[in-house]
């Protein structure tokens, strides 16, 4: 399900079965040097993210991400997201990402992080593959949390 009002409409009448946010955390480098990795991860993020989406669809629902600059990281505040998903009705929360710098907050927040794979250059064929072998080093994650209620 994706944060639009058809598919809120459906997860506040079926609150205990859509019980998993998932939110992106997208670092949008806008430097000349960064801009263009900063895009190729944001590519690969939505693109995957999209694609649990689809994959568990009932189940969980893809937050818009959270984007913030390099220097306005420190504002992000995980701890107040968590409680506001939690108060919505969300049992498990994964905030996905590309950013290394946010493992240090693993345990804490379920955070999945997954190298960036440039995706702009491939076919759609290709990038199905990638995504599918994406998916399946993200399939671990979500189970352990559900399994862990």
């Amino acid at each position: 399900m994706f944060f639009n009002a058809k598919d809120v409409e459906q997860f506040q009448a079926q609150k205990q079965f859509i019980d998993t946010a998932v939110v992106p955390l997208l670092n949008m480098g806008l430097e000349p040097q960064t801009i263009r990795h900063s895009s190729s991860q944001a590519e690969f993020l939505m693109s995957l993210t999209s694609f649990i989406e689809q994959q568990f669809r009932g189940r969980l629902m893809l937050i818009p991400p959270i984007t913030y600059l390099e220097q306005t990281k420190q504002q992000v505040n995980l701890a107040v997201w968590k409680e506001a998903l939690e108060n919505v009705g969300f049992k498990h929360i994964f905030f996905a990402t590309c950013d290394h710098g946010w493992t240090s907050m693993q345990d804490d927040y379920n955070i999945i992080w997954l190298p960036a794979i440039p995706l702009e250059s491939m076919d759609a064929s290709m990038k199905k593959k990638i995504l599918e072998d994406q998916l399946k080093l993200v399939i671990p994650n979500l189970t352990a949390e559900w399994t862990r209620q």
